[in-house]
């Protein structure tokens, strides 16, 4: 499968396991099936390659032609975080260009939206259109909450047969959906920690420039870089940046 995020699944150990008759009711259970999908995605690395598990376990698993994932980005806007086809990518961004559609309507109502035919549905005349262009009847969006009170993104899951998700499917999704929300929402963390332990290093490397250079201490060299990013209204972490890899700070 070629899933796009734009990301790239790669050998995840999520292969293996679904190798092992993964959805095969004779060989494991339900509870079997989704503890092995929670290890998976602890133990990926960050959140491209969580995200693209996601993905790529709703495919398996529903039995459906696509799947994706749609973060709320900074500012409340949806970001496209995984897609299985371009076609997904192209659906998601009519919707988000302008803000309607059921994927949205899933976000901001933080509520399971089921289409069982998309071209049949009148709610939404212009994505119906889109929709069953690619073929798609049948959708199924699902809130991923991070709280009770705050949704983190949205599982799309697609097929192109009318009426394809049952209410099993539907149960099966919203496991998936909740194993997801906890894992992505871990891997964003960690990236955001990450980030900031990055730029504490870099700040730090430029306080050392500033006092080797001017015989400063470690307070007086912080003031100087946070005096020259208030004035130039330039982030901390890239002023220090341009004094690390110039050895200049930047002109105020």
């Amino acid at each position: 499968m070629d899933v796009d995020h734009s990301s790239n699944v790669g050998g995840s150990g999520l292969d293996a396991c679904l190798e092992y008759d993964m959805f095969n009711p004779a060989e494991l259970s339900v509870a079997d099936v989704f503890a092995r999908l929670a290890t998976e995605l602890h133990d990926s690395d960050g959140v491209d390659e969580t995200v693209d598990a996601v993905v790529e376990f709703a495919v398996r698993a529903l039995s459906c032609s696509h799947a994706g994932v749609v973060f709320v980005a900074r500012g409340g806007r949806p970001e496209i975080a995984a897609v299985s086809d371009p076609a997904i990518r192209t659906i998601y961004e009519c919707q988000i260009d302008v803000g309607d559609g059921p994927m949205v309507e899933s976000l901001r109502e933080g509520a399971v939206v089921h289409i069982p035919d998309a071209k049949a549905d009148p709610r939404w005349p212009s994505w119906s259109e889109l929709v069953s262009g690619f073929g798609i009847h049948s959708v199924l969006h699902l809130p991923l909450a991070v709280t009770d009170r705050r949704v983190g993104g949205v599982l799309s899951v697609y097929s192109t047969a009318p009426a394809a998700f049952t209410a099993d499917d539907e149960a099966v999704a919203h496991i998936l959906a909740r194993h997801a929300a906890v894992a992505l929402s871990s891997a964003r963390e960690e990236a955001s920690l990450a980030q900031a332990v990055d730029a504490r290093k870099l700040i730090g490397q430029a306080m050392g420039i500033l006092m080797e250079r001017f015989d400063l201490d470690a307070d007086r060299a912080f003031e100087v870089l946070k005096r020259y990013s208030q004035d130039g209204n330039i982030k901390l972490r890239e002023v220090a940046q341009q004094l690390v890899d110039t050895r200049k700070l930047p002109r105020s």
